[in-house]
């Protein structure tokens, strides 16, 4: 009878333990020190935000079977996008947190080729199958735009823009959220608009 409740009380320990860490990274909110994390890139490198301190880092959440990432994909934008503010020395992580088996997942191979097909120019696509940093950030959509500036402070949390469509044709009448941001950040100005609501296609998690 002892051992049972040992064991039961540890884990009853490790359930709340867990949800503490939950709970924490959860209330990770603009204002605060973005988490560290490190992932693998499609071609096997590994990155971790730590090692871009005094660097602008753009998070991108990628499912190329979502049709709001679609919109922004078959229309050139995001990739525009990317090589815009990579040019200008921005690091632009697209992350894909899709679990195996679920809408979205790539191996590295895959992700490797679709940057290729889609001419996209992300610094690197992070391969996230657990979906660790993407339950860590609190990512909720495909896409699902996250902008932390140089002092590795999370700046931007919510959508690419404020028109909520699948429509490409709504992306010239948008107001780019990400867009805003970077130029404010690189013109050394405070981020205007802090948060938006993130739309698109549920990340498929584990």
């Amino acid at each position: 009878m002892k051992r049972y409740l040992y064991f039961t009380g540890m884990i009853l320990a490790g359930f709340f333990l867990a949800l503490s860490l939950l709970t924490q990274a959860a209330e990770t909110s603009v204002g605060e020190t973005a988490p560290d994390f490190t992932l693998p890139d499609s071609n096997g490198k590994a990155h971790s935000l730590s090692g871009y301190k005094g660097k602008i880092v753009v998070l991108e959440w990628l499912n190329h079977g979502c049709p709001f990432v679609q919109k922004h994909y078959n229309s050139g934008n995001m990739q525009k996008l990317q090589k815009i503010y990579t040019d200008k020395g921005i690091i632009w992580f697209s992350v894909i947190s899709s679990a195996p088996g679920k809408q979205g997942y790539m191996t590295p191979e895959e992700a490797t080729e679709a940057v290729k097909q889609k001419k996209a120019s992300p610094t690197g696509v992070l391969l996230d199958p657990e979906g660790t940093v993407g339950k860590l950030y609190g990512a909720k959509t495909t896409p699902h735009m996250f902008i932390i500036n140089s002092d590795g402070v999370l700046v931007y949390n919510g959508g690419i823009d404020d028109i909520r469509s699948a429509n490409p044709a709504d992306i010239d009448k948008a107001k780019n959220y990400v867009q805003m941001a970077l130029d404010e950040l690189l013109a050394g100005k405070e981020v205007t608009v802090k948060t938006s609501q993130p739309y698109g296609c549920s990340v498929k998690y584990k």
